[in-house]
């Protein structure tokens, strides 16, 4: 079954249209189209695949979200990132959190990496992922809990002081849903801290359907500062910061090379990625990645 949208499914509007068509090139080589609304300015993956079909999607080696075994060249830079970034992502949780310890749910946490940074911080973590081997997997390698999406409803309410979601709700079937219920889930003074490509950034608009942050069908959502402002505040949160992911641009800079066929496509993407890096340093709602910083509305 695919899912087919009549109108945005985020504002409603029926002003919808067709944006560009984009191949899946990690897993399925199939072409799958992006509908743009001219109101709130989301886009969304037309005629993905529903939550019965969508695994296939994800069984690839080269889908390393869920893999530990570094196979190429790229996959060993991104595990090596993958590690700086964990040190970046605990500090930024307790600065903007204002806590050295406290409750964390990683929603999405795929293979345990975040959770097992912030255990050993002294953080009690809990974790939710839908893939079930990178759950058992999470579950042991972190010694945490790792729960369902469907068991999130476990959880009272304010059991968490932060809920963070690294590159996950672009995946999201039920989105404002999801949204609604993990506002219920922070604490009064509880920050949401969500990581989300962004389709209005400099790599973006250069590589258009070649871009590797739109990743269809695995990303059913792309968002922009202006777009993830309107659900935010639709579902009940008021966005208090913006901060940028500094490497990401390098990493989707050297794949979206890759998806063109590119000559030399590494050194490519890493030039144009250095670039579009230094034009965002003037721009911040240009760059790759935006983490936004959430705070519920009482």
């Amino acid at each position: 079954m695919r899912i087919h949208y009549n109108k945005c499914p985020v504002c409603g509007s029926n002003d919808i249209a067709l944006y560009t068509d984009c191949k899946d090139f990690q897993v399925s080589g199939e072409v799958f189209s992006i509908f743009r609304c001219s109101v709130c300015l989301t886009e969304f993956t037309q005629d993905a695949p529903d939550e019965n079909e969508v695994a296939k999607y994800y069984v690839s080696e080269t889908y390393l979200p869920h893999s530990d075994k570094a196979k190429n060249f790229i996959a060993r830079v991104y595990y090596a990132v993958r590690q700086l970034m964990l040190r970046r992502k605990h500090r930024l949780v307790k600065r903007i959190t204002g806590k050295r310890r406290g409750r964390i749910l990683d929603y999405g946490c795929g293979m345990g990496h975040f959770a097992s940074v912030m255990k050993k911080k002294g953080w009690e973590i809990a974790g939710i992922e839908i893939n079930e081997e990178a759950r058992n997997y999470a579950a042991k390698y972190s010694g945490i809990e790792v729960f369902t999406p469907e068991s999130a409803g476990l959880f009272t309410k304010g059991s968490f002081d932060c809920i963070t979601f690294w590159h996950v709700l672009e995946h999201i079937y039920r989105l404002r849903e999801t949204l609604v219920k993990i506002k219920k889930l922070l604490s009064p003074d509880g920050i949401a801290i969500i990581a989300l490509p962004n389709n209005m950034s400099f790599d973006s608009l250069n590589y258009r359907n070649y871009w590797a942050a739109y990743d269809v069908p695995r990303h059913l959502w792309h968002f922009n500062p202006v777009s993830f402002s309107y659900i935010a505040a639709l579902t009940g949160f008021e966005i208090k910061g913006i901060k940028r992911l500094p490497f990401d641009v390098f990493y989707i800079s050297v794949l979206s090379e890759k998806n063109k066929g590119s000559v030399l496509g590494f050194l490519r993407g890493m030039f144009k990625g250095t670039i579009f890096y230094l034009l965002s340093l003037f721009d911040l709602t240009r760059s790759s990645s935006l983490i936004y910083i959430l705070k519920p509305l009482h």
